[in-house]
């Protein structure tokens, strides 16, 4: 079987994209594992198809890169809007569904994409750290200085400690500065430090809201580059019409041959 992909990242989360409008692809857990390889296939954090779905723009098909079905992909639904502008699906304001429900998503300025996440009502306090859930589980650890930090082994050692080996958790180190807040991230189902994650950087910035309520606008720099995140906080632990915004670039196309 020979695919022709395209390769997309926002702020050097990169993945690798299959135009399945047609419906005609199914991948092996081995294949998308392989896809995502970085020595043996294309390499990527992980794999999207765009699907055709009644109702809606598209439905966004995420998987991770140890081959995966995965919860919702930020900076994945960010490169996923604008494949679709680069396919023909051209829209002011896009509506697609994601396994985590409905998103939308519109272009801003300087060709960032704008993509709407899910309302959060709960954030737990975990011995002076925090959980939230923004489509994706997310653990959040306040550091001073996070560039020092070895984050794949710190990282891991919360993943894969008892109260979260069972289920997986995004691990998020979260430095706070003047100008916004800094974050490093150890991901489930990449098991390493990604250059960025969307819904990790979205589960940071509401936890650094800094007003006590109304409109919050963080801006968030990762290893791959600058975010921002815009929502309205309704109450304590309760926030709504949260916006996860970036840039979203192609970055090349290819073919390959898979084996079954």
């Amino acid at each position: 079987m020979t695919l022709i992909f395209y390769k997309y990242q926002g702020t050097g989360n990169d993945f690798v994209i299959l135009d399945n409008r047609n419906g005609d692809i199914e991948l092996t857990k081995n294949q998308v594992n392989h896809l995502c390889d970085r020595r043996f296939g294309i390499g990527a954090d992980g794999l999207m198809l765009l699907n055709t779905l009644e109702g809606y723009d598209f439905g966004m098909k995420y998987y991770n890169a140890d081959g995966n079905e995965g919860s919702m992909c930020g900076n994945g639904g960010r490169c996923l809007t604008r494949f679709a502008y680069d396919m023909g699906i051209h829209k002011e304001h896009y509506h697609f569904m994601a396994i985590d429900g409905k998103h939308e998503a519109s272009f801003g300025e300087h060709g960032w994409v704008h993509l709407k996440m899910g309302d959060v009502n709960k954030v737990e306090n975990h011995h002076g750290d925090f959980i939230l859930d923004t489509g994706s589980p997310h653990y959040i650890k306040p550091v001073a200085t996070v560039a020092k930090l070895n984050v794949f082994t710190e990282g891991r050692n919360i993943r894969y400690s008892k109260d979260f080996e069972a289920r997986g958790i995004n691990v998020n180190f979260v430095e706070q500065n003047e100008k916004g807040i800094i974050v490093r991230t150890y991901e489930r189902g990449v098991e390493d430090e990604t250059f960025s994650c969307g819904t990790g950087v979205t589960a940071s910035a509401l936890v650094f809201a800094h007003n006590e309520n109304g409109f919050n606008r963080i801006e968030v720099q990762t290893k791959g580059g600058h975010l921002a995140v815009e929502y309205e906080k309704t109450g304590e632990q309760t926030f709504e019409n949260i916006w996860l915004c970036g840039p979203a670039d192609f970055v090349f196309k290819g073919d390959i041959t898979l084996t079954p």
